[in-house]
């Protein structure tokens, strides 16, 4: 008899991470990614926010999310509504390497295991983006 997992759902999302180098002072990104109009330069079509609910469109459709946290000029955390009851998130933070000071955005995003390289893919044709925005290409 094969061994199963009882601990792992199927409805599971599994956590990834990706770096992303960028050429743009810290600051300035911090403005991307956690102000309305800066994600609609490039992470949707449009961003509104109401509070701590921000409200993404792509293509006339909507999805909000829940900003869960956020540390001024450093990172910032979201919460889909959809996955409201669930430990999942997404996250932008700006990595400052401290002998380099090269700077990347780490993203950290949770999918399903048949999922998972869809959205790195995602997530790599948003910050080519972001960095044609930046003009850090």
């Amino acid at each position: 008899m094969p061994e199963t997992n009882q601990n792992r759902r199927m409805d599971d999302k599994i956590k990834y991470e990706m770096e992303f180098p960028i050429q743009a002072s810290p600051s300035l990104l911090y403005n991307y990614i956690a102000t309305p109009s800066g994600l609609s330069e490039w992470y949707a079509d449009n961003v509104n926010s109401r509070g701590e609910l921000f409200t993404f469109i792509w293509n006339g459709s909507e999805e909000k999310a829940k900003l869960v946290s956020k540390k001024t000029g450093e990172r910032i955390k979201f919460r889909w509504l959809a996955d409201e009851d669930t430990p999942y998130y997404f996250e932008l933070r700006i990595q400052v390497d401290e002998i380099t000071k090269d700077v990347s955005i780490m993203v950290t995003d949770f999918a399903d295991e048949d999922e998972i390289e869809e959205g790195k893919m995602l997530w790599e044709n948003m910050m080519s983006d972001l960095k044609q925005v930046l003009g850090s290409v």
